[in-house]
């Protein structure tokens, strides 16, 4: 297959748009013009995933097994930091706001946190399956896996330990996971096409408890991201269908359907006023789309 692409992006003023795949390098775009301004080499494997420091500093690029860090604003073409512990391909990573940790998931089927300024993982967490999916509720004290057997768990960073388990569809890879801005409600994307929607709600003992809200029957086949747009009105979806998906989540009734990827739909990111959206896919494109057009 052609290499998927896996888009991130940086909001205004200095916008940074980032993509990278299975030719081994990370390509920096002006984002209005489509023009490639930087290319970084990422010989030792294909970019699984890509992620941006909340303060802008620093790019992270997921590979198989090791993660790196590079400078987002210089020139420098070299990883200012590895990160190694995993032992098969690095599946999610993203960074907590203040950009001093960051959490990775990967199909060794281990969740592992790691401290921004020293190479050890420092914490690490057992799904005993293939980890897809990774996200930080906005709490900041609970991350939030999918895996490959269709496990949901949620692991309380202050007891070390795994607070809750859902299981949608038993044996249904759960393939993406999306938690909106507010903490107000959690998606789980998986192979059937479906979306799960939850209520969150603070139980006691500062866990969390999920109120099942909406089932959402979005694609015929897999989907590859979902994804709360930061305003909290769209829920995207991408899928091997080759179509994205916006739904309106007051009433989850379908806005638009984004057309013209030729392959699977890998990944998308909305822009931080949720204007953009940017989608990647296996046809070796990335697309730029006006959300309200």
């Amino acid at each position: 297959p052609l290499p998927p692409l896996y888009p991130s992006i940086m909001p205004s003023p200095s916008v940074v748009l980032a993509t990278a795949g299975y030719d081994h390098t990370i390509r920096f775009w002006e984002a209005t013009s489509g023009i490639c301004y930087r290319t970084l080499q990422y010989a030792d494997s294909q970019v699984n995933k890509l992620e941006i420091t909340p303060d802008k500093q620093y790019l992270a690029a997921a590979g198989n097994p090791h993660i790196r860090l590079f400078e987002v604003t210089t020139n420098n073409p070299q990883p200012i930091m590895s990160f190694e512990g995993h032992t098969g391909n690095v599946t999610a990573i993203g960074f907590e706001r203040d950009s001093k940790w960051f959490f990775s998931g990967s199909e060794d089927g281990t969740v592992k946190l790691w401290d921004i300024r020293a190479p050890g993982c420092q914490r690490e967490y057992e799904s005993r399956a293939a980890v897809n999916t990774v996200v930080l509720h906005p709490n900041q004290g609970e991350l939030l896996s999918g895996d490959q057997n269709g496990n949901i768990r949620v692991w309380d960073l202050t007891a070390n330990a795994c607070s809750c388990e859902l299981v949608p569809e038993v044996g249904t890879a759960v393939r993406s996971l999306s938690a909106a801005l507010d903490g107000s409600l959690v998606v789980a994307a998986n192979n059937n096409g479906t979306c799960y929607v939850w209520r969150l709600q603070r139980g006691t003992h500062l866990t969390t408890h999920f109120e099942p809200f909406h089932k959402l029957n979005a694609h015929n086949t897999y989907i590859l991201k979902c994804l709360i747009s930061p305003d909290g009105r769209y829920l995207a979806t991408t899928s091997s269908d080759g179509t994205v998906k916006l739904w309106n989540l007051d009433g989850f009734t379908l806005e638009r359907t984004l057309r013209g990827h030729q392959r699977w739909v890998w990944d998308c990111v909305f822009s931080v006023d949720a204007a953009f959206l940017v989608t990647a896919s296996s046809d070796s494109s990335a697309r730029l789309w006006e959300v309200s057009s």
